[in-house]
């Protein structure tokens, strides 16, 4: 990736909603460069924009990391289509991939506005997936004192320009 593509996407990274002309002031290139790089980065499906709410303010209280492994001896069939209904079904979902670690190879993070909430989304969850995969969870409380570094992108978008630095 150019110096320049990464430069950028730091900056949106950090504050989606600025100007191409601000963009450009903070990177050191012109606006119109700007402006043909952002365009080319979104069609390619490197940037996409949301914002990244403040969960707790909310009032969403849990944010699950749920850890799976798929029982390959029973069920030597994936079950990818089968996921991402559920992921359909259940939009409090914001990240679902496989993986490995730990002794698992799925891994699904959704948030919830209580521990209710939280209850009813696994019990659904185990009711379509007993004997298929078996999960364990890790819950954070997203309204402790503890949340060291809240959801935000905004210290990684500085990771990528040191790491490019170091190149």
């Amino acid at each position: 990736m150019k110096d320049v593509e990464l430069k950028l996407i730091s900056e949106l990274v950090k504050n989606s909603r600025r100007s191409d002309r601000e963009l450009a002031k903070a990177i050191g290139i012109s606006q119109p460069t700007v402006s043909r790089v952002r365009v080319r980065l979104e069609k390619e499906g490197l940037i996409d924009y949301s914002a990244v709410p403040n969960l707790a303010k909310l009032g969403f209280e849990i944010m699950a990391v749920i850890l799976g492994k798929h029982d390959y001896s029973k069920y030597p069939e994936d079950n990818v289509p089968k996921i991402r209904d559920f992921v359909k079904r259940h939009s409090n979902t914001v990240f679902v991939a496989h993986g490995s670690g730990l002794g698992y190879d799925r891994i699904m993070i959704s948030i919830h506005r209580s521990y209710a909430d939280y209850s009813k989304f696994m019990q659904e969850m185990r009711n379509e997936w007993t004997g298929i995969v078996d999960v364990d969870c890790f819950l954070i409380n997203l309204k402790g004192k503890d949340v060291v570094q809240s959801l935000s992108l905004k210290h990684f978008a500085d990771h990528l320009r040191k790491e490019e630095e170091l190149k």
